[in-house]
């Protein structure tokens, strides 16, 4: 005891008593502080803040690579889970057909209505009301059946229809904090687990520190231990996320990245955004009918909407109606917009989100039946972009705050 009461009495007399009993706290606190700051340029700004000429500046790694995050999420994440006939044969691929013509059908009054006046508005309405009834009553007696047949056909060849990687990283680029969001929420534990956890991991290098320096008492190596501190203790609460891949028994303990523990968790997590946000009916259509296949896609419309206008009874209805040159220029005009006729119902809200509820509950059992070696790319990428800069991050902070630390605790 009197060993130890002499060493401690010694301890105490040193000139850098408080400089060196402070090296542990100030370890821990700038630990934490760097990697917060490390987690949130992950993510912010989400537009570039600074001078740009001189890259001088600042914008988060997720929304400055937008597009190639996305791409990285589709490639490694949802090609696996299957493809966009895949997710539409999930939600039911006849429900979807007969809604449409359903919702065709209760508004076939208005759309020969639109078609129809704006061509001869004035004829069209001063028409005896037998005669409008006509075609209305021939339209809606054809186009129920053509409308499914054709809902049928277009999901039946979507795979060729939709680019789904082009899909999402339009979307993705086009609106950049949806992909923060995306990623914030999937990992959103295991970030603020990093940040808690770098608390203690800089206090435990921080007590190393301070016996290396008690025993190695040069100052230039503080800052120096500091950097190296830094850049560890970033390190290390990264690689705590992913690694073990798969769990390891240590003792009492099981092992695992926290990412990893989490499949199940992340899974409807993952589901839910991917079903409600990325791979949406609505989403779909609009890549049907504006993709880079939509020429197809009103190929096929047209091939099973004219045969409605062209049958004997519309034909001579709307001859005598229209005319001869205007029946003509009324059928393209049809064609034009017979796309928007067919698939604009899918963009109905409420129906999004019911065809939504089924597709999330088979994304989620797919993405808990990954292996964890491509389970781990749900949020691996959001790191592996530019990781050095994190590490380099906590090394710089860690060099400034030792240099700090000397100057005003060390005489």
């Amino acid at each position: 005891m009197s060993d130890l009461a002499a060493a401690w009495q010694e301890f105490q007399a040193h000139p850098d008593f408080w400089g060196i009993v402070s090296i542990p706290v100030v370890a821990a606190f700038v630990t934490w502080g760097h990697v917060w700051m490390a987690i949130k340029m992950v993510f912010y700004p989400i537009d570039f803040v600074g001078y740009r000429p001189l890259f001088l500046g600042w914008q988060g790694i997720i929304p400055r690579k937008a597009e190639k995050m996305a791409g990285i999420v589709v490639d490694k994440t949802l090609t696996k889970l299957g493809t966009v006939g895949d997710f539409l044969n999930e939600m039911n691929p006849e429900l979807i057909a007969a809604y449409v013509a359903n919702a065709i059908e209760r508004r076939i009054e208005d759309i020969v209505d639109e078609v129809m006046e704006e061509h001869n508005k004035v004829l069209w309405q001063n028409l005896p009301r037998l005669m409008r009834n006509r075609v209305y009553d021939h339209v809606r007696e054809k186009l129920p059946e053509v409308m499914i047949e054709l809902m049928m056909e277009i999901m039946a060849d979507v795979d060729n229809l939709v680019d789904v990687r082009e899909m999402v990283v339009r979307q993705m680029a086009g609106d950049r904090r949806l992909m923060v969001r995306m990623f914030q929420e999937v990992g959103a534990k295991e970030f603020k687990f990093i940040v808690d956890v770098s608390f203690w991991i800089g206090l435990v290098f921080g007590c190393l520190q301070m016996v290396l320096f008690w025993f190695v008492p040069a100052h230039w190596l503080l800052p120096a231990y500091a950097a190296a501190l830094g850049w560890i203790t970033n390190w290390l609460a990264l690689a705590m996320v992913f690694r073990p891949l798969h769990p390891v028994k240590l003792g009492p303990f099981r092992l695992q990245g926290v990412f990893l523990k989490r499949q199940n968790e992340v899974a409807e997590k993952f589901a839910e955004l991917s079903a409600n946000e990325l791979l949406t009916i609505g989403q779909i259509t609009r890549e049907i009918i504006t993709g880079k296949h939509s020429s197809r896609t009103r190929g096929i419309v047209k091939r099973r909407i004219m045969p409605i206008l062209e049958s004997p009874v519309a034909r001579a209805t709307m001859q005598l109606t229209l005319g001869t040159e205007s029946y003509a220029a009324m059928k393209r005009k049809v064609a034009e917009m017979s796309t928007d006729f067919a698939l604009d119902p899918m963009e109905d809200a409420k129906f999004n989100r019911e065809r939504a509820k089924v597709l999330q509950v088979r994304l989620a059992e797919k993405i808990r039946a990954l292996p964890t070696e491509e389970f781990q790319d749900m949020l691996r990428p959001a790191f592996q972009e530019d990781e050095w800069i994190l590490l380099v991050l906590g090394a710089v902070t860690g060099l400034a705050a030792g240099s700090l630390q000397l100057l005003l605790g060390f005489k």
